[in-house]
Parts: C-alpha cells; structure tokens; sequence
C-alpha cells in the first residue's frame, strides 16, 4: 500500500523559513520522479517543484531561489525547504509521485505565513 506523510507545516512570519518531510512507503522510492503541489483556498492545486530519481530539481517560477527540493532514497523521504516564505505561500502542501497511471497523494501539511 502506497502511503505518503507529509510533516513540518506550521505558522511562520514573512521572511521566514520551514523545512516539510514526506515519508514514503509501498513502492520503489527511488526510481520514481518526487514532487510537491500546494492548494490554496479557493485556488487549484499547482506545481511547486520536482526531483528526479537522480536528484535533478526543476522549480515554479514563483519559488525558484527560495525553495530547494532534496530526496533522500535510502530513507524513502522527499523534503523542502522553503526559505523567505511570503504570504502568497500559504497553502496546504502535498507530496505526489505517479505510479503507472495513478498519481498519489498525501494527505497534505499546512504551511500559513502570516505577521
């Protein structure tokens, strides 16, 4: 069974910085390519950033210089760090990969940045 953790979220003030955990279990971690999504209320889900299996990142413009996508395979875990968080940040955050034809979701992590 796939199963996804997302953890780290929390409130922080503009300018500053958290690091989200997505612990994986129930298929091959390392050969998949890894990404995060976030949804704000009212808004669609979007692309924040990807890894490879072999570690190359790619970034949505918005959150290029400021977030860093990083894997470690032997842990099964996907992070981010998110660094110089602005309001518009503010989402919940959900660690996805596809497998075949299904993508799978975590149940997300909150991410609020607010004075």
């Amino acid at each position: 069974q796939v199963q996804f953790v997302e953890s780290g979220g929390d409130l922080v003030q503009p300018g500053g910085s958290l690091r989200l955990s997505c612990v994986t279990s129930g298929f091959t971690f390392s050969s998949n390519f890894m990404d995060w999504y976030r949804q704000a209320p009212g808004k669609q889900r979007e692309f924040v950033a990807g890894i490879s299996a072999g570690g190359d990142p790619i970034y949505a413009d918005d959150v290029k210089d400021r977030f860093t996508i990083s894997r470690d395979n032997a842990k099964g875990t996907l992070y981010l760090q998110m660094n110089n968080l602005k309001p518009e940040d503010t989402a919940a955050y959900y660690c996805h990969t596809t497998l075949g034809f299904q993508g799978n979701w975590g149940r997300g992590t909150q991410v609020t940045v607010s004075s």
